[in-house]
């Protein structure tokens, strides 16, 4: 099919600067109120290498805007009581602003009970139960940083969301389960699709917008897609190659409308959602 449409690229590295300058003003308003800079505090249990590179540019990311942040690292056989202990302890102290538990944990660590620990104004990444639950009640609340960028990039691209098909592929409660919920409460008619989905290119031809979140490179080409939609690519897989998405990028030029990229689309997104919150 001859390409009729020209596909924008939405850059996310330049949305997330607009956003982490809005952020830097923010802090220096707080800082200016409270004589202090916000904090945020980070527990990283373990020695997993790509949590440890995620850690570290959260702490680079706080400081180029002015957060305070400081980091608990704890060895792999740390005990879950020892663990809740320094989770209480920090949401007592009224110093600490935000608490960011790094995931996975350890195995023999629960990640949903201890994250469930965390305050829920205190809960910088949005996962904590009431928080996710006032996501799906539509209630203002903490919401998860990925999401949270998928939804910027989505206003971004100038989409009118109201009334808009909307498709999520993919049903984490990381990503997944809160973007559909954040769809529908921009009144856009929603469907989720996941592994068993029937016929998954005959749901995604329906959407004005299209979320993929499920780490599957190249799931979703230009033929599954409505011509003129709206692409968002959360999948993020790393090959020999880099960086993969869930989206084969040159394959859906000239059917979207808008495609974000990766790396470059809702990666740098994240991270600025998480300093917005």
């Amino acid at each position: 099919m001859e390409a009729s449409i020209e596909t924008r690229t939405i850059d996310g590295k330049a949305v997330a600067a607009e956003l982490r300058a809005g952020v830097a003003g923010e802090v220096a308003a707080f800082e200016n109120q409270h004589g202090r800079p916000p904090s945020l505090t980070t527990i990283l249990v373990g020695e997993d290498p790509a949590s440890n590179v995620y850690v570290n540019n959260k702490h680079k990311a706080c400081a180029e805007v002015g957060i305070f942040s400081s980091d608990e690292r704890l060895p792999a056989d740390t005990s879950a009581d020892y663990l809740a202990g320094l989770i209480d302890d920090l949401n007592a102290d009224d110093t600490v602003d935000g608490i960011l538990l790094q995931l996975p944990l350890p195995d023999g660590l629960d990640d949903d009970e201890l994250c469930g620990r965390v305050a829920a104004e205190k809960d910088v990444d949005g996962l904590t139960t009431l928080n996710a639950g006032r996501i799906v009640q539509g209630r203002p609340g903490i919401v998860p940083c990925t999401p949270s960028g998928v939804m910027i990039l989505i206003e971004e691209a100038g989409v009118e969301l109201s009334g808009a098909e909307a498709v999520v592929v993919g049903r984490s409660n990381l990503v997944g389960r809160p973007v559909a919920s954040l769809l529908l409460a921009e009144n856009a008619t929603v469907t989720t699709c996941h592994s068993r989905t029937r016929d998954l290119a005959e749901v995604t031809r329906r959407a004005d917008v299209l979320v993929s979140c499920v780490g599957v490179p190249g799931l979703i080409d230009g033929s599954m897609l409505k011509p003129g939609a709206v692409v968002v690519d959360v999948g993020t897989t790393r090959g020999e190659s880099g960086l993969l998405g869930d989206v084969a990028f040159d394959s859906v030029q000239g059917v979207a409308a808008a495609v974000t990229p990766v790396p470059g689309g809702v990666g740098p997104m994240t991270i600025a959602c998480l300093l917005a919150n």
